[in-house]
């Protein structure tokens, strides 16, 4: 069993850890956004249609989410070292199989084995990250994880948009077959064993109710964009989902070691951090969808010229993340988010005024705004919440906080485009300004949820209290 002291930062150098981690952790999010604009390309190559060619990114967020509850029990049963090159030994297992694939049905099994890897990673870094650093100064350490996994996404489609138009689509995968070998093997040699082993038992039927529970939901929540939210596939899967869920977390609460920790959600500012992390992922990811809907099918834009626009926002927000960690660091969360919010609400609503009109330098500059804001919440509200949980409680703290992102994100993606859908205008009466009705509304209900988080973000402590970092350590005895 993992001692306390080398979590504490004794007995190895901190850096090359941290390189290693935040490697694979930036590798395995810039593959999930990479097939955005190659899609078309592999249709083409593939003879598939748009439909089953979805399934290429569906199908990695279903695997992402469902293995991501189940991390917190991994991370109790093996070594940070075992289960870290475990994981990106799949990785990059499945990066090969794509690249290789003669076909539709082998390029689908890749993206599986890639997504079985990417979904221990994410929990896995983050757990790490508040293992090593002490409470005053997870803040920067989570505004360094902050970086990456804001960089990689949205750098994702412009990469891809410019590959895809000079190499074949399978370069996406060639490109990310060295960085994930490499960073295997620099793990091998600098990565130690942080995390401690408590060797919990698995519950088999906690396993199959959390991936019914949480892949119905995504499967149904994500395919309500294409089918509508009225079609029997999508309420089937989303009911299965819930029904499921509920008997998931009523086992939980019954078993002595459960699959995922329910009782996180008493600590109260992890559960409002929570619902806070939510309304901002919906409000990013939202926006990174619909507007490059916008921009290419009611604007004229090409789909290079739409990833274009999202990249200084993703610089603007790779550079604050670590200044707002430090900033959480001094003065806690409280107005970082309100701030931050605040931000995001203005930015929002001017995005509701869209018209065929409006200009390259305004899109980018609102958006970059708008990640600026996202950057001042996103991980000082999820530090928040982590930093009120005892040690032991951690790992289910970061792979709730996770999952509750990849469910919020694929639904709130689907209502958004839903309502962008379901309120636009006829085009043959009105023309493309009824099409971008559809999605002036859209961001006015993103508006909406952003400003009732500005309101939430008033109830954050501006530190955790002391007792609350001392009371729940008696837990361990029980």
């Amino acid at each position: 069993m993992t001692n306390t002291e080398p979590a504490m930062g004794q007995g190895f150098k901190k850096g090359p850890l941290l390189a290693v981690l935040m490697a694979g952790v930036f590798v395995a999010i810039l593959n999930q956004t990479l097939l955005a604009t190659a899609l078309p390309h592999i249709m083409a190559d593939l003879e598939i249609n748009e439909n089953t060619a979805q399934w290429l990114t569906t199908v990695f967020m279903l695997v992402n989410g469902v293995m991501i509850p189940v991390t917190a029990f991994l991370i109790g049963k093996f070594s940070t070292r075992a289960l870290f090159l475990t994981a990106m030994s799949l990785f990059a297992a499945g990066t090969i199989v794509c690249a290789l694939a003669p076909g539709f049905p082998v390029l689908i099994l890749g993206r599986i084995i890639q997504a079985s890897g990417a979904g221990i990673m994410m929990p896995l870094t983050q757990t790490i990250f508040f293992v090593i650093f002490p409470i005053e100064k997870r803040g920067q350490a989570m505004g360094l994880f902050g970086l990456v996994i804001s960089f990689a996404p949205a750098i994702g489609p412009t990469l891809s948009g410019w590959i895809v138009e000079q190499y074949p689509w399978r370069a996406l995968f060639y490109i990310v077959i060295p960085i994930a070998i490499l960073d295997l093997i620099f793990a091998y040699f600098f990565l130690k064993n942080v995390t401690k082993q408590t060797f919990p038992k698995l519950d088999v039927f906690s396993v199959i109710l959390s991936t019914l529970g949480f892949g119905g939901i995504l499967y149904g929540a994500s395919s309500a964009g294409s089918m509508g939210w009225g079609s029997t596939a999508v309420i089937v899967s989303i009911a299965l989902g819930v029904v499921s869920l509920v008997f998931f977390i009523r086992r939980q609460f019954q078993l002595k070691e459960p699959l995922l920790e329910f009782k996180v959600f008493k600590y109260g500012i992890f559960a409002l951090s929570t619902v806070l992390s939510v309304i901002v992922f919906i409000s990013m990811i939202g926006s990174a969808t619909i507007l490059p809907i916008y921009m290419q099918n009611m604007h004229g834009f090409t789909a290079f010229e739409s990833g274009l626009m999202l990249l200084p926002g993703a610089i603007v927000m790779g550079i604050m993340n670590p200044v707002t960690g430090r900033v959480f660091d001094a003065i806690g969360a409280r107005w970082l988010v309100i701030v931050g919010l605040s931000l995001v609400t203005v930015t929002t609503f001017q995005f509701a005024f869209l018209t065929a009109t409006t200009s390259f330098t305004y899109l980018t500059v609102m958006h970059a705004i708008r990640m600026l804001g996202v950057s001042m919440v996103m991980m000082p509200v999820t530090t928040a919440g982590i930093n009120q949980l005892p040690e032991h409680l951690i790992p289910h703290g970061a792979a709730m906080s996770n999952t509750m992102r990849q469910v919020s994100g694929s639904i709130g993606t689907a209502l958004l485009v839903t309502v962008m859908t379901t309120t636009a205008l006829n085009p043959e009466q009105y023309g493309v300004e009824g099409l971008i009705h559809g999605v002036n509304m859209s961001f006015m209900v993103a508006g909406v949820l952003s400003g009732i988080g500005v309101v939430l973000g008033f109830f954050i402590k501006r530190k955790p209290p002391a007792e609350n970092q001392q009371e729940p350590a008696p837990a361990d005895n029980k």
